[in-house]
């Protein structure tokens, strides 16, 4: 059960490390996917294990492992995406060979970017860090995630960066949690730009929620009439 973590090379000096794996409302995955697309970011790596699910993923008919590393030389980040869930039972060993790998390269913070589920689904965006020093680095831009759980691999690398007395933080978008959720992607890209001075376009996300939201409304218009029709052959006795 060997994670590896195999990278080619790394051309940021000092960089800020972003995290993302699949879990409620992929909202951080959808995040990440959109950040490599429209900042055309650099595969430099990936991260391999035994344990991983046994799928390759495809773009544009080439070959992509499913834990890829990439890099933004302009805006001096690295990104570790992954396109599958990671099983509980890696999470840990997967967590310290990440950790390592941070210190390694010099990188000066590593954050969690995720989402999390609420009832009132507002597209907030919560935040959450190792220590109180950070928090106050991040608290004009996000609402603190005063309790709660921060659970998979998300919040193994928190814990991990908390043994080491690693800068980690947590960027968490606000979801129902049920479905893939662009919107709330949408809004920690938002606040990514604003922590970061960057400008990264959110249009894409936008339509495509757009587009999403339409085809469940779709859905759910179609199951009412099969209720109702349903009911209607179904005469009522008594």
């Amino acid at each position: 059960m060997e994670t590896k973590v195999v990278v080619e090379r790394v051309d940021v000096k000092n960089p800020i490390v972003f995290t993302s794996f699949p879990g409620i409302g992929l909202v951080g995955t959808i995040a990440s996917s959109h950040l490599i697309t429209e900042l055309n970011l650099e595969w430099i790596g990936v991260v391999e294990s035994k344990d991983l699910p046994p799928v390759a993923s495809l773009m544009d008919g080439v070959i992509l492992p499913p834990v890829r590393i990439y890099q933004s030389r302009t805006l001096e980040f690295v990104l570790i995406h992954s396109d599958v869930p990671i099983f509980p039972h890696i999470a840990y060993e997967m967590s310290e060979k990440i950790l390592d790998w941070v210190i390694e390269i010099n990188a000066r913070r590593i954050y969690s970017l995720a989402g999390v589920a609420t009832f009132e689904d507002k597209k907030r965006v919560f935040g959450a860090a190792t220590s109180k020093e950070l928090l106050d680095e991040i608290k004009d831009y996000v609402e603190i995630f005063k309790s709660g759980t921060i659970s998979g691999i998300a919040g193994s690398i928190l814990n991990e960066c908390v043994v080491r007395k690693f800068p980690g933080l947590a960027l968490l978008g606000e979801t129902l949690g049920f479905n893939p959720d662009p919107r709330a992607s949408a809004e920690l890209i938002k606040t990514l730009n604003k922590i970061f001075g960057w400008n990264v376009s959110v249009e894409k996300l936008i339509k495509e929620a757009e587009v999403i939201e339409a085809q469940m409304q779709k859905l759910a218009e179609q199951a009412r009439m099969q209720e109702v029709g349903r009911r209607e052959e179904l005469p009522m006795y008594g």
